[in-house]
């Protein structure tokens, strides 16, 4: 028996939240190159990314 669609849905979220997480740990110590690359995977992540990136404060890397 599979998986129901809310669960795989509710997973997906968990799984993003926890990665959304980790790269903003990384952000702290990271270099304005690291800093691009933080934006790209967000981008590609999540579709709520421009919220996220202006939030972190990296309108500027993303440039």
């Amino acid at each position: 028996m599979g998986i129901s669609e809310r669960q795989k849905e509710i997973k997906r979220r968990r799984h993003r939240r926890a990665k959304v997480t980790k790269l903003k740990e990384r952000l702290a110590k990271a270099t304005v190159s690291e800093k691009g690359e933080i934006v790209r995977k967000l981008r590609g992540l999540t579709p709520g990314a421009d919220e996220l990136v202006a939030q972190f404060g990296l309108d500027e890397v993303d440039r």
